[in-house]
């Protein structure tokens, strides 16, 4: 394989200024358990090369599942490159980067795709036991390789494991999440406990009254802060959003090339994209654009620092160009977005609250196409009163807000031992859609006087 890719850049090399190559060999398996049935089952693989080259700064790119056509994949992606050319308004370019030969794998204890089926059904069937509705798994493991013209060459191999459940009677409860890590990651979930735990509160939500309205002091945990994060950091600091290019489809952002210094929130928000973080699903070596793995500060105390970026939109890439699969280009997608802990410990946060809500485990969610204003339901609130959890379960709690007002309520983040990594396996961005990986990791945070509507 080494051989064919390096025949391509030397092909690529004869008739671009600039190409990289992209192999992607990716596995994937999903078991779902409905009312004791196993109802899906499925395993699949796809393999494929993407091939991008740059002539006189016009971008071709093509792609192929067919490794003995790596000649004319190169061929077609310069032929698409000279066509672009003659349509093209501002030339590309790519910020400079060191060439590398590297190679990682994600650290596991188990390999998911050798753990026997039945051994997975039987877990499955166990939350069933334990009061779930429905149980899954999810696995998947992608052998990547970068090659470019610049004397880059660099193996990864990554593996996702993660799986969740989900118990109803009137209302809903659920618990899932992904890692970047083996089968292990699954046992270390315990899915029959968590089970147990979703159908009770699944009992005890459909006898509960609806969360009231109003200004309330709130706390968010990890389950629900990752969406948080996601929706309201992640995706409008994301470059390419902000320079338009995914205005027609995934939105755009409310800020501006020239916004840093610009105040998001309080001196508690410190968010970074560490593609380091262990067990994030964001996590890696190089992008695929042979970028190395960044920690970037995006907000530091509250003041907005820094976009995610790639090599085709910033002088200076933070290593945050990737794709879903071999058939893609790389664009700017997120890494692993971090809410930096605080000091103060969960019961300090709940203490300081005369009145409000501990709120857990989305349920619904809305933000506009700027990532603006926004409105998000959850499964589960819990009530705060003088200071402490009175028991009390409320249904549908709803908060809405504006971005950097709601960032700016926060008066207060809990410290390290609080602090969850969640997954997201299903963020969708760009045209074609791609649908990427990345991860979340908080502690609980508290916010002051957030506006709670009936949902």
């Amino acid at each position: 394989m080494k051989d064919n890719l390096l025949e391509a850049i030397a092909q690529i090399k004869k008739l671009a200024d600039y190409g990289d190559i992209r192999m992607k060999d990716i596995a994937t398996e999903f078991i779902k358990m409905e009312n004791g049935q196993i109802s899906n089952l499925s395993r699949g693989r796809s393999r494929g090369v993407g091939i991008r080259v740059y002539v006189d700064g016009a971008m071709g790119f093509a792609a192929t599942s067919d490794m003995d056509k790596l000649t004319e994949t190169v061929q077609l992606a310069y032929d698409t490159a000279l066509a672009s050319a003659t349509l093209l308004r501002d030339k590309a370019v790519l910020s400079p980067k060191e060439a590398a030969q590297a190679e990682y794998s994600t650290p596991i204890s188990i390999d998911p795709f050798s753990v026997a089926l039945q051994d997975k059904i039987d877990v499955l069937m166990a939350c069933h036991s334990a009061g779930a509705n429905e149980a899954h798994m999810d696995f998947r493991r992608e052998d990547v390789i970068f090659a470019d013209t610049d004397g880059s060459y660099i193996v990864q191999k990554f593996y996702q494991s993660g799986g969740g459940v989900v118990a109803w009677q009137s209302e809903r409860c659920s618990f899932d999440n992904y890692l970047r890590a083996g089968y292990e990651a699954v046992v270390d979930l315990k899915l029959a406990e968590r089970a147990k735990m979703v159908a009770e509160e699944a009992r005890v939500l459909s006898e509960a009254e609806d969360c009231p309205a109003g200004l309330f002091d709130m706390i968010l945990m990890p389950t629900q802060l990752q969406l948080q994060i996601h929706e309201s950091v992640g995706h409008p600091t994301e470059l390419d959003r902000v320079l338009g290019s995914e205005a027609a489809f995934a939105g755009a952002s409310f800020l501006s090339p020239t916004d840093s210094g610009l105040k998001y929130g309080s001196e508690h928000v410190t968010i970074v994209a560490d593609a380091s973080t262990n067990l994030g699903l964001g996590t890696f070596a190089y992008d695929d654009e042979g970028v190395p793995a960044q920690n970037v500060t995006l907000i530091d105390r509250g003041t907005f620092r820094n976009f995610q970026s790639s090599r085709d939109n910033s002088p200076n890439s933070h290593g945050m160009g990737l794709s879903d699969g071999w058939q893609n280009l790389p664009i700017v997608r997120m890494t692993n977005i971090n809410l930096q802990s605080g000091n103060f410990t969960l019961d300090e946060l709940i203490s300081d609250i005369e009145y409000g809500f501990l709120l857990e485990n989305n349920k619904s969610w809305s933000i506009d196409d700027k990532r603006i204003n926004f409105q998000f339901a959850c499964e589960i609130a819990r009530e705060i009163k003088d200071g402490k959890l009175s028991g009390k379960l409320y249904k549908n709690p709803t908060y809405t807000g504006r971005t950097t007002e709601f960032w700016g309520s926060c008066d207060g983040v809990a410290n390290e031992s609080h602090r969850e990594i969640i997954g997201v396996p299903n963020c969708g961005k760009g045209q074609p859609m791609q649908v990427i990986r990345c991860s979340h990791a908080s502690s609980p945070a508290r916010f002051r006087k957030v506006r709670f509507i009936n949902g």
